[in-house]
């Protein structure tokens, strides 16, 4: 059943994937850990489990960018690009809006997909997944250290051998012809080092803080005993996501086509078959940019008024062009400030540099706050607690600084940025106090 490979481009990369059935459902299948879209094929119970779903879905298989049969790139991609990665998919397949399923790490992901973009997301179904993998004191069922220590050095010595079997699929592991194939596929997947450094990036990722902006149909199923991510996680998941269904099924294999299939297949299946309501575009997840000119009176004062308008006017041509450039849009500008809505919060930080920076041969100096939150959709305007938040932020950080909160930090692991601490605030209009930083961009 099997089908032909084909090739998205998201901007110059090109992604691999298949579309398999003809269901009235289509289903985007968001792999965990590592994947090779052909060769997935060849492992006799995940071709079992894929058929499976290929019976009620129309379904649609991609390898990220970096992996199995797509385009290598120099590093992982962070999760805003995987996000482009499978809208160019489903925009090559013909496919205006999908159910998303994702497995394991893809799972993360799918989270951020269904909040930041629900006109394009009929429902999400999470299987065996995380929101945060490492522990910490909110997540004390997490990965210790240890753990990842650990596992991280199997890896980095055994890599191809079906290593990750011992940790992934343990009712299989013992047996020489499983672990002989899954050994395969870990080296078709990936290399030992892109292997691990995929696993360091699922060890930094933590979604949480967007899962209550997720408003598309949810669907979280666990095995109850899993081997590699406990499902007190799922049930924290659930409880995040607004009107989240939790399936707790029997078993201990991690992968989800190991072990007995059946009871996950079939809380897939009777999800993505029922009836479900539209998802609303009226509350998305969006990322906010507000710049400000410091100094701005004093600065006007100094020029004139005709000299100081006519320096407005060549920044807010500089500031338009850039958010175009990273895809993002003006939302409002009065006089020497600037607000912008991003669909990432990587492009929004980078925009800001790129702004800051062709600000200085003016010779101005700008200060800039960026967040990542839920804002209400109002005609072509976003408003709600995210953007008072991203003023706020923007007003507290020193000049030629981008502040963020923390919620951006955390979105933007592998993007390889940096950031430095700047203490915890309280914010004007806004609950408690947040943790907020200096981008080095």
């Amino acid at each position: 059943m099997s089908g032909r490979t084909r090739y998205a481009k998201s901007g110059e990369i090109s992604i691999a994937y298949q579309v398999v059935g003809e269901g009235e459902n289509a289903l985007v299948y968001v792999p965990g850990w590592i994947s090779h879209v052909e060769h997935m094929w060849e492992e006799p119970l995940a071709a079992a489990f894929l058929r499976r779903l290929a019976g009620f879905s129309r379904l649609v298989l991609l390898d990220r960018r970096g992996l199995g049969m797509s385009d290598p790139v120099p590093r992982m991609p962070t999760l805003e690009e995987r996000m482009d990665d499978v809208r160019a998919v489903m925009d090559d397949a013909g496919i205006e809006r999908a159910a998303l399923l994702g497995v394991s790490e893809g799972g993360p992901m799918c989270m951020l997909f269904a909040a930041s973009f629900p006109e394009r997301c009929t429902s999400l179904a999470l299987v065996n997944t995380f929101a945060r993998l490492l522990r910490d004191e909110t997540t004390p069922w997490g990965s210790s250290e240890e753990d990842r220590a650990r596992f991280l050095a199997q890896v980095g010595a055994s890599w191809g051998t079906g290593v990750s079997a011992d940790v992934l699929a343990p009712s299989l592991a013992k047996d020489p012809a499983f672990r002989e194939r899954f050994g395969r596929l870990e080296r078709m997947a990936a290399s030992p080092g892109r292997a691990r450094m995929l696993l360091e990036i699922a060890f930094a990722t933590d979604v949480r803080a967007v899962l209550p902006s997720v408003r598309v149909p949810t669907l979280v199923v666990h095995r109850v005993d899993d081997s590699a991510i406990s499902s007190k996680g799922a049930r924290d998941i659930a409880a995040r996501i607004p009107a989240a269904r939790l399936v707790l099924v029997p078993g201990r294999d991690h992968l989800v086509f190991a072990g007995d299939t059946e009871p996950l297949l079939s809380e897939i299946e009777r999800f993505i078959t029922g009836e479900q309501r539209a998802a609303s575009a009226e509350r998305v997840l969006a990322t906010v940019l507000f710049c400000d000119v410091v100094g701005a009176t004093e600065r006007a004062a100094k020029l004139g008024d005709a000299n100081w308008r006519e320096l407005l006017v060549r920044h807010d041509r500089l500031v338009r062009d850039s958010v175009a450039r990273f895809r993002g849009r003006v939302i409002d500008a009065a006089g020497d400030g600037h607000f912008a809505s991003f669909d990432g919060p990587a492009r929004a930080l980078h925009c800001a540099a790129a702004i800051r920076d062709a600000a200085r041969p003016l010779g101005l100096a700008l200060r800039q706050g960026v967040h990542t939150g839920e804002c209400e959709v109002v005609g072509e305007k976003v408003a709600g607690l995210a953007v008072h938040i991203g003023a706020r932020v923007a007003a507290l950080a020193a000049p030629g600084e981008v502040w963020t909160t923390s919620t951006v930090r955390d979105l933007v692991v592998g993007a390889r940025l940096d950031f430095d601490a700047r203490g915890r605030h309280a914010l004007k209009g806004v609950p408690g106090e947040w943790d907020l930083l200096a981008a080095r961009v």
